[in-house]
């Protein structure tokens, strides 16, 4: 039975999303169908199709009362929308709404979605304050139904000194008896981090079984969106941490996403940290959610945004937000590495390549062929000989006469800096992030994926990855190079189709 709620989203995105057209949109990221788009939820692969859910505000390109967004996908890069899965229309999600979860399924073939309802309860000193508990729904991949017995799992089922207002974003998974965990995060009554572990035997039934890992005050205050999974031998935990301080280029300032690899006893329910690292450096990635694909990769799609400047744009926009591409994770020397999936390679169409090409002094150097706004550029460059050095590299992009968007290395630092400063903005914001990358003599490999509205970078074969968006007019399309120094540079561009 469909709400008069849920009812109305699905007939005012259906009729708005007429007035976007596909050149108003990037060409393989997704975007919300109309509106407001922010975490991906419920990314899962189910019934031949990748779904991916996500926190949705149709009415706006405005955060609001959360819904739930949907759309599927053969590949992971050519989607097709399918109406809202879920508003916020029973009394338990009567304040924020559908906040973020995630989806698995069932032994009887259906697909259960588990999401944080949040209620507005009206406190012992009369004020209101938005509670948030675990709620399931149950479909058959395009409907969904809310259970009677919602909500299925509260701050009351957590350890006396838990903070029962921050309680949030379940992800869960089947354990290999076949019954269930979901990870959560929560915080204690002096706002550390943590992630919660919950247990089932049938997906509607759950218990709290431990705290899986304490913050301790390390990264951030309260963290969002975990992860839990195992890659390579290991077990992965990733959230999103607030409020974060930077160590150094390690961990930039604010909202974040911190990956920590180590082991996990499911007896026990807790995860052992062994390494830590940013998950991308760049200044546009937040609350990523990872699946496992039908061949068994681990891919992991992030939403490419910040929450620090995500009310700057215009009421008249008909979408904002955007996920980023998707990423195969594999673990390298204890190391998390990010590459673009296989699908995406398949999609990349007429090389043009440039090899030895020198880059001199300041004064900007074009190639035949390499440009685009929507482009997959390789590229790597050197010094002339191990003896020889440079001071700096740079590569602009989304490039007119007046704008472009930078990725810029400085050797003697091994130190590679995305930076948007000339891209047309107009608002005081970051736009400048750096990461440090392994010392090679000033050898340095690249792969900088462009989008029209946004770029993702590779290095060294993804061991460090930096995202951006930005609004340049998609008119501005060059590419070119400059160098403080003498640098050698091969390189291959690629059209997407």
């Amino acid at each position: 039975m469909i709400s008069e709620k849920l009812e109305k989203a699905r007939a005012y995105e259906a009729e708005n999303e007429k007035k976007i057209t596909p050149q108003m949109r990037p060409v393989f990221h997704l975007t919300p169908r109309v509106g407001w788009m922010n975490d991906p939820n419920g990314f899962s692969y189910y019934n031949g199709a990748y779904h991916m859910f996500y926190q949705y505000y149709p009415y706006r390109p405005f955060w609001g009362q959360m819904h739930w967004g949907h759309a599927v996908s053969k590949d992971l890069l050519h989607w097709n929308y399918l109406p809202a899965a879920l508003a916020p229309d029973e009394p338990y999600e009567n304040g924020g709404g559908c906040f973020s979860g995630s989806a698995i399924d069932l032994s009887d073939g259906r697909q259960l979605l588990v999401y944080t309802g949040v209620l507005s309860e009206k406190q012992p000193d009369g004020t209101m304050h938005d509670v948030q508990q675990q709620c399931v729904a149950v479909g058959d991949g395009v409907n969904y139904e809310k259970c009677e017995n919602n909500p299925v799992m509260t701050a009351k089922q957590l350890p006396s000194d838990s903070n029962r207002f921050d309680f949030r974003d379940p992800k869960v998974w089947k354990a290999a008896d076949g019954s269930y965990r979901c990870v959560m995060v929560n915080c204690d009554n002096k706002g550390d981090g943590r992630a919660v572990l919950f247990e089932s035997k049938d997906g509607f039934s759950w218990n709290f079984k431990s705290i899986l890992a304490q913050n301790n005050g390390k990264f951030g205050k309260m963290w969002e969106c975990p992860d839990l999974f195992e890659l390579d031998g290991k077990a992965v935990l990733i959230v999103s941490p607030m409020e974060m301080e930077a160590e150094g280029l390690e961990y930039p300032n604010g909202h974040g996403v911190v990956c920590q690899i180590g082991t996990y006893d499911d007896e026990t329910g807790t995860f052992t940290c062994e390494h830590a690292q940013t998950v991308d450096y760049g200044v546009d990635f937040y609350a990523p959610q990872s699946t496992q694909t039908p061949d068994g990769r681990r891919v992991m799609i992030g939403w490419m945004q910040n929450w620090a400047f995500v009310n700057q744009h215009a009421e008249t926009e008909p979408w904002f937000g955007q996920m980023a591409l998707p990423r195969e994770l594999s673990i390298v020397d204890g190391k998390l590495i990010q590459r673009p999936t296989k699908e995406f390679d398949a999609c990349r169409k007429n090389p043009v390549s440039h090899n030895g090409v020198c880059v001199a002094g300041l004064e900007a150097v074009k190639l035949e062929g390499i440009e685009g706004r929507v482009a997959d550029v390789e590229l790597t460059i050197a010094p002339k000989s191990k003896d020889d050095s440079y001071y700096m590299f740079e590569m602009r992009f989304a490039q007119d006469d007046k704008h472009y968007t930078a990725l810029r290395y400085r050797m003697h630092e091994s130190e590679l800096e995305l930076d948007r400063s000339y891209s047309d903005s107009r608002i005081a914001m970051i736009h400048k992030r750096s990461c440090k990358v392994k010392d090679n003599g000033g050898k340095l490999k690249l792969r900088v994926v462009i989008d029209r509205f946004s770029a993702e970078v590779f290095a060294n074969d993804g061991e460090q990855v930096m995202s951006v968006t930005f609004t340049t007019d998609t008119a501005a399309k060059e590419i070119s190079f400059v160098a403080d120094g003498t640098v050698y540079m091969d390189i291959v561009k690629y059209d997407i189709e």
